[in-house]
């Protein structure tokens, strides 16, 4: 069990996704805290210098699902912000 969890699904068009994932991006390149958008509300995360990246690509019931996961310790996120 997790200490935090949150979960979004929804169809957008391909702009729209495009545009969700440019605004992540920049919060990448910024560093330090980022708001992110969610729709419903936003979500404000501390994101650290290095970060673990993996990125899956399955084709299963005749869908493709493209998962792209960024994961780090909360405090990794802790000191880059101190370093701000």
């Amino acid at each position: 069990m997790s200490d935090l969890e949150f979960e979004q699904k929804r169809t957008l068009s391909r702009v729209e996704a495009a545009d969700q994932l440019e605004a992540l991006a920049a919060a990448l390149r910024r560093g330090g805290q980022a708001e992110l958008d969610l729709g419903p509300g936003r979500l404000t995360v501390r994101i650290p210098e290095e970060l673990r990246t993996e990125i899956e690509v399955e084709l299963e019931d005749g869908e493709i699902d493209l998962e792209i996961e960024l994961s780090w310790r909360p405090q990794q996120a802790d000191r880059a912000a101190d370093d701000d």
